[in-house]
């Protein structure tokens, strides 16, 4: 069974950075494309940043040019590098496949204050 387990979120002010971390297990990671999702409050899941098994990488509008995502396929995990964060970033991170086959983890809480 596969689990996903995010880290690295916490409370920041705007234009500050973090780095969040999600380790796979229980699976492959390299054969698949993974992205990070987010759902803030009220609001449905969005995917905001992936990558392909070949390193591809696609990015929301709202995100691009801030965030990074990478992949150590060593270490079975994912990361999102987020800078210049602003207030509406602030959501529950999530990492999963790019087609979210897996259950999902708990996430990550990110909340950026103005």
């Amino acid at each position: 069974q596969v689990q996903l387990v995010e880290s690295g979120g916490g409370l920041v002010q705007a234009g500050g950075s973090l780095r969040l971390s999600c380790v796979v297990s229980g699976s492959t990671f390299s054969h698949y494309g993974m992205g990070w999702y987010r759902q803030a409050p009220g609001k449905q899941r969005e995917l905001v940043a992936s990558i392909s098994s070949v390193g591809y990488r696609n990015y929301a509008e709202s995100v691009k040019g801030r965030f990074t995502i990478s992949r150590d396929t060593v270490k079975n995990t994912l990361y999102l590098q987020m800078s210049s964060l602003k207030p509406e970033d602030t959501a529950v991170y999530y990492c999963n496949r790019a087609d979210s086959a897996w259950d999902w983890g708990q996430g990550t809480q990110v909340t950026v204050s103005s």
